[in-house]
């Protein structure tokens, strides 16, 4: 029991930690015109990476519906190991296959900017081999790793609803100008064909008013 408390106390102050931590992790903003990319730092092969975007804002007024981004992520040695093609919004998670510097570009085929919000999230849960090489790992350590990995996975869907959310409403506001847009030209154009059925008809009855006269 006296070895017990030390290790739930710190297994508390650990979880305290990690909740400010991912409190204060924030999605980034990026805006995509053509091309734009991020790196993200992987330390070891085997962390999980994982993260969603969301297209919060397109500058296209007169469609609502958003025609979707790219999104490609390239490991430290060149190759592919996620694609997204024509999404509005996505998540994603792979296992690293080393260590390194990933880049995470987002291509933008329609030219229009674009406003992004991407998250991301480096994850590593030590194994029996890190136990067996780091003789200052111990199951208390793998378990916080572990709990702190739950916690994140909370965090990023939490901040992937609220990025959803800024869209809709976003689109709802869009779909609000749109509509008093489209009602105030239609207003002008009936008021434009109303005044030159008053004016053609008024001529039509001064041609015949001169006419009767002749």
């Amino acid at each position: 029991m006296a070895r017990r408390g030390p290790a739930a106390l710190l297994l508390v102050v650990a979880l305290a930690a990690v909740l400010s931590a991912a409190r204060r992790a924030d999605a980034l903003s990026v805006t995509v015109t053509d091309t734009e990319c991020i790196h993200e730092f992987v330390p070891y092969e085997g962390d999980t990476v994982s993260g969603n975007f969301v297209v919060v804002d397109h500058d296209i007024f007169w469609s609502s519906d958003h025609p979707g981004i790219d999104l490609t992520v390239t490991s430290p040695g060149g190759n592919t190991v996620h694609t997204s093609k024509g999404k509005s919004g996505d998540k994603f998670e792979f296992k690293a296959p080393r260590g390194g510097m990933y880049k995470f570009c987002f291509h933008n085929p329609y030219g229009a900017p674009e406003t992004v919000s991407f998250y991301i999230h480096v994850g590593h849960i030590p194994n029996e081999h890190n136990l067996a090489k780091d003789e200052h790992l111990d199951p208390i350590n793998v378990k916080i790793a572990e709990l702190k990995e739950a916690l994140e996975s909370v965090t990023a869907e939490q901040k992937y609803l609220k990025a959803r959310e800024a869209r809709h409403r976003h689109t709802n506001e869009s779909t609000r100008k749109r509509v008093m847009f489209y009602t105030m030209a239609e207003y002008l154009a009936f008021m434009g064909a109303s005044a030159l059925q008053v004016v053609y008809i008024r001529r039509l009855f001064s041609k015949n008013v001169a006419y009767n006269r002749v």
